[in-house]
């Protein structure tokens, strides 16, 4: 696949199975996906690959973030059992005097994105989720996260279900938002 049909054929995949990729070939994707644009080469991020029991302690966590009634929290509790594997994807901003931190904020949303890409070449499923217990005290005390900081979700991968949820896009008429500054 070349990376144009990458780009145009990626889509998220909601339903997703076992098997996902062992841990070596994550390391080796995210080793390619490193070199996403990243000004000052400061890779302001950090992963943490969760599996088996592991997701069960993140569901855990999830209810006890949701804490409201019993339906809510079983919702919350199953929603890392969505995919064999949960790739945390942390932000870790550093102090630079030319990488503000919104660049470096980019810098780690176009290394998942490469890492999607490279996951969907190898026919990986995958698909980037937030929600609202990204922050709360339960989830970060789980992964360790220092206050400085900050989960931005996690990427679920695994095998795409036969009806994996695949969506076509239109075709998008992009005129309206690309323009030509004409020189003075």
């Amino acid at each position: 696949m070349n990376v144009t049909q990458a780009i145009s054929t990626r889509r998220s995949v909601k339903r997703l199975t076992d098997p996902a990729p062992a841990d070596d070939e994550v390391i080796s994707l995210v080793e390619a996906a490193a070199n996403a644009p990243d000004h000052g080469l400061l890779r302001p991020w950090r992963l943490i690959l969760i599996r088996g029991g592991a997701r069960h302690a993140v569901g855990d966590a999830c209810a006890r973030a949701a804490a409201g009634t019993s339906d809510v929290e079983e919702r919350a509790r199953a929603k890392p059992l969505r995919a064999p594997l949960l790739v945390s994807i942390v932000f870790c901003p550093q102090q630079h005097e030319k990488v503000p931190e919104w660049e470096q904020l980019a810098a780690t949303a176009a290394m998942v994105h490469a890492l999607e890409l490279l996951l969907h070449d190898r026919g990986w499923g995958a698909i980037w989720r937030t929600g609202a217990g990204l922050d709360a005290p339960q989830i970060r005390r789980l992964l360790e996260l220092p206050v400085e900081e900050r989960l931005l979700g996690w990427l679920y991968v695994g095998t795409p279900l036969p009806a994996g949820g695949r969506v076509s896009r239109p075709a998008i008429d992009v005129s309206a938002k690309v323009s030509v500054l004409s020189g003075a």
